[in-house]
């Protein structure tokens, strides 16, 4: 799969997304390394802390599926659907894919339709608490 079909993935999931508070919509596509996508949305919640991201979603189901090799993910967000620059992963979503991925981590943020910027976990996270500090 290329980076841009993943990027599609993540902008389609957008639609998916409950945001009746924020109105921010945001969509992630994770890979494996057995070639698996696993899709995410946020989920919103009027108590907000139960409120959760499009890269655990995604990263919670394929855990949850019995996966837990990851290749790269891509994120897309918007107000209203529409893409509206970068919208990186927060420190929860990098905390979590700590847990499970490697410092090569790719990350790929959405900033139109048509493009990305490209990251590894360790440029978003750099000096993570994992299980290597254990």
């Amino acid at each position: 799969m290329t980076n841009q079909e993943l990027c599609t993935l993540a902008i389609n999931a957008m639609d998916r997304a409950y945001v009746p508070y924020s109105g921010y919509t945001v969509g992630a596509a994770l890979l494996t390394t057995s070639g698996k996508v696993f899709i995410g949305c946020n989920i919103e919640n009027a108590a907000y802390s139960p409120t959760i991201c499009a890269e655990r979603t995604a990263i919670f189901k394929a855990v949850s599926e019995g996966e837990k090799d990851f290749v790269k993910i891509a994120v897309a967000g918007g107000k209203g659907g529409k893409i509206e620059g970068a919208f990186p992963p927060c420190g929860v979503c990098r905390q979590v894919m700590a847990e499970f991925c490697d410092k090569n981590f790719e990350v790929l943020v959405v900033t139109s339709k048509d493009s990305f910027e490209k990251y590894t976990l360790a440029d978003l996270l750099p000096h993570s608490f994992s299980k290597d500090c254990m």
